[in-house]
């Protein structure tokens, strides 16, 4: 080890890795040893892979976690090791390329987290369980889906978002801080975010959610309105005075929009999506065989059977639920033409609202459109029949992008290649 330097009350030391640590999964380096009133402890940075995960002191062979605090700098005089060239086999204690650029997709349904360089690195469904006694949370995205309906009273598994806006705003700051966790947010890399919301909300809604964001620990954040994105995301050109048409069903609300030269034409919404397919669905067997199921029975249906035209090789499927007058569980068979009847009315909702947008398109971008057709994403979209039925009630052909679920998410992450020419789109959505 070195002598003791001029700065600061630590003594600088050569990187060491600590014994007993697996050199394939996590690295500890010493970086300092720090005086104390007794005698000496090793400041010690862990490193996974090229990210620095904590910072620990080690004093008398105890080690005390530092972690979710700021730990000491070069400010503070330590005497950081240089980043020259490493030992073979010992990679740097930190790397200065570590905070990239996210792109977050904020549904109501599911969440998705789009890393720069690295493509989709999260999806999962926005979902947090809470200990309402404690107001602790217990789990968030599959682990607190895994727990709708299976909980006492004091534990909810709850939906921060309910039809494309924000219902909590606490609770919405914790469930975007925990999954930016789990995508690797730490308190050394804290990244540009840009946020994907419906163009609907209000600009209260708007601030809100690029507060949330940065309150979870990101460095900047900004909006851009989901039917831009899902343009940028289906490949279409929206930057030229070409009219093009997204039908977004997602699970609280379906957006429908005309883009040309970088900018929404013609929008419409309605809070009509998947979710509500799932409660038609409920409502339908309650309401005919008088037996209670679960809103995850209601979407397996949905999956399993649901459309929104007849098709080939229908099934009929088995569910079990509860019956309400006698509380007992019983057995009920649904066929396809009942799931289907069941959700006429938010299918006919979603073509109201795509022909009520392609009326408000002006004439020479309807003639675009009639030309390249209109392009489906979102959960919703994968309903059997939904293109074909649309392409039967509006005359132009639809077509289902290759990854409906992922389109919006992708687009917003094409977006952070060219982050500062893009920014009078994210100055739309944020106004």
């Amino acid at each position: 080890m070195a002598g003791r330097s001029g700065r600061g009350p630590f003594r600088r030391v050569e990187p060491e890795p600590v014994i007993g640590r697996d050199p394939a999964a996590q690295r500890s380096f010493v970086v300092g040893v720090v005086p104390t009133r007794r005698a000496e402890a090793l400041l010690i940075l862990s490193v996974h892979g090229s990210k620095v995960t904590d910072i620990r002191v080690r004093k008398d062979g105890a080690v005390r976690v530092r972690s979710g605090r700021r730990g000491p700098g070069p400010e503070r005089g330590v005497n950081w090791p240089s980043p020259g060239p490493a030992r073979a086999g010992t990679p740097p204690p930190y790397d200065v390329h570590v905070a990239r650029d996210l792109a977050i997709d904020l549904g109501t349904s599911n969440t998705q987290v789009f890393a720069r360089g690295r493509g989709v690195i999260l999806e999962e469904p926005t979902v947090i369980a809470l200990n309402t006694r404690s107001h602790e949370v217990l789990a968030v995205g599959d682990e607190a889906w895994q727990l709708i309906g299976r909980t006492p009273g004091y534990i909810v598994a709850v939906r921060p978002l309910r039809e494309g806006a924000i219902t909590d705003f606490d609770i919405t700051e914790r469930t975007i801080k925990l999954l930016l966790r789990r995508a690797g947010l730490t308190m050394f890399n804290r990244p540009r975010v840009l946020i994907c919301v419906p163009s609907a909300i209000t600009s209260v809604e708007r601030r809100a959610v690029k507060e949330a964001a940065r309150r979870a620990g990101a460095s900047a954040a900004h909006l851009i309105e989901q039917p831009m994105a899902a343009a940028i995301g289906a490949g279409l050109d929206v930057h030229e005075p070409v009219g093009s048409m997204v039908v977004d069903v997602g699970g609280g609300t379906t957006e429908t929009a005309v883009i040309s030269l970088g900018g929404i034409v013609a929008y419409r919404a309605v809070r009509c999506g998947g979710f509500d397919m799932d409660a038609a669905i409920q409502e339908y067997v309650r309401q005919k065989y008088g037996v209670a199921i679960s809103e995850r029975t209601g979407e397996e249906l949905k999956i399993a059977i649901g459309s929104a035209l007849p098709y080939e090789g229908e099934l009929r499927v088995e569910v079990r639920g509860r019956e309400i007058s006698t509380g007992r569980p019983r057995l009920v068979i649904l066929t396809a033409d009942e799931i289907r009847f069941a959700l006429e009315e938010q299918v006919d909702l979603i073509v109201d609202t795509v022909l009520g947008c392609l009326s408000d398109a002006p004439p020479e971008l309807a003639q675009d459109i009639i030309y390249e057709g209109i392009h489906l994403l979102g959960g919703g979209a994968k309903l059997r029949g939904l293109a074909e039925r649309l392409t039967r009630e509006t005359d132009v052909p639809v077509h289902l992008v290759p990854e409906p679920i992922e389109c919006v998410v992708r687009g917003a992450g094409l977006c952070l290649d060219s982050f500062d020419s893009l920014r009078p789109i994210f100055a739309a959505a944020e106004s």
